[in-house]
C-alpha cells in the first residue's frame, strides 16, 4: 500500500518541480506533509492495525483520495486536521528558538 501512496505522488512531485505553476507545488508539498504525519501515526499505533478489518484496502483508498486531483484530499486534511493541531506547537517552538546575536 505504501508503494501506491508513493510512486504516483513522487512522479507528480517531480513534474511539479519542473513546472512554473506554484499551485501544483503546494498540492504535492501538502500531500507529503500529510503522508509523513500519517506514517508517523501509523507506526505509533501499529499494534491497533491488526484489529482493523480491511485496513490496507482502506489505506489505499484514503491515499488515492488524498492525491486525486479532483478531490485534493491532502489540502482538506491539512486545513482541517494538521494545521489546527500542529501549527500552535510550531509557533511555540519558533518563539522558543534562541535569537542570533548581532556583532
Amino acid at each position: 500500500s505504501d508503494v501506491m501512496a508513493f510512486i504516483y505522488p513522487a512522479y507528480m512531485s517531480f513534474k511539479a518541480i519542473e513546472s512554473a505553476d506554484p499551485v501544483d507545488d503546494t498540492q504535492w508539498l501538502t500531500y507529503w506533509v500529510v503522508f509523513s504525519l500519517f506514517s508517523i501515526v501509523e507506526n505509533v499505533a501499529s499494534f491497533l492495525i491488526a484489529w482493523i478489518p480491511f485496513y490496507y484496502v482502506i489505506k489505499i483508498a484514503f491515499f488515492a483520495w488524498l492525491c486525486h486531483p479532483k478531490f485534493m484530499g491532502a489540502g482538506l486534511v491539512y486545513k482541517q486536521v494538521v494545521k489546527p493541531f500542529v501549527m500552535p506547537y510550531l509557533a511555540a517552538f519558533e518563539a522558543q528558538k534562541p535569537q542570533k546575536k548581532e556583532d
